[in-house]
């Protein structure tokens, strides 16, 4: 994101610079930039509908955040869905009361590690790999950065493998489930677009 001119403040509201002159707040905002604000802001939306769903364990969720992430990788590429996922955890962390608790450090370290993950994944060939694949290297991803996490910081116990399984099977699902969705929403894109077409 850049920032450099687009809004000058109103003369009324503007403070006294130095020399008594106006100062003013400049703030230069791209296409890019509002894209990523309104992708961040949908992300944050399934996010707070999201955590309205009763989980049966804790820690599982079906990641509804994640279908916007993959939209924005194939769309705006990498940086942007990086963009749109750092700023829905730290938004969604302000918004729950959890900055910088144990929670918000679990939620970074799994859309990190996915990030990372997602950064390889798109170069594979996109013949045999798409958004289903992808969603479902990110869930494991981000499911084995939140279970590293726990292990190092929380609960440093081998107990903890034991859990393994039930989240893998989680992330097998809620992974296909959200790539899928994330396909025909591209798929509905891509159709539209090329009604527009003469």
């Amino acid at each position: 994101m850049t920032a450099s001119t687009t809004e000058t403040i109103g003369e009324g509201r503007r403070g006294k610079g130095e020399g008594g002159k106006p100062s003013s707040i400049l703030l230069d905002t791209t296409a890019e930039d509002h894209h990523i604000a309104r992708m961040a802001a949908v992300a944050l939306g399934l996010t707070v509908l999201e955590n309205a769903i009763p989980s049966p364990l804790p820690g599982v969720k079906p990641g509804l955040a994640n279908i916007v992430t993959l939209i924005v990788l194939a769309r705006y590429g990498w940086r942007a869905a990086a963009w749109v996922s750092l700023l829905r955890v730290v938004a969604g962390s302000l918004l729950f009361g959890n900055f910088l608790a144990p929670g918000f450090f679990l939620s970074l370290s799994g859309a990190v590690l996915s990030l990372l993950v997602l950064a390889f994944a798109q170069h594979l060939p996109k013949c045999w790999f798409g958004p289903v694949s992808h969603s479902i290297y990110a869930a494991f991803a981000h499911i084995a950065g939140q279970m590293v996490v726990v292990y190092l910081w929380l609960i440093p116990h081998a107990g903890i493998a034991y859990l393994i399984p039930i989240f893998a099977a989680a992330a097998l699902v809620f992974g296909t489930a959200n790539g899928l969705i994330a396909a025909r929403f591209m798929d509905n894109d891509g159709k539209s677009n090329m009604e527009r077409l003469p």
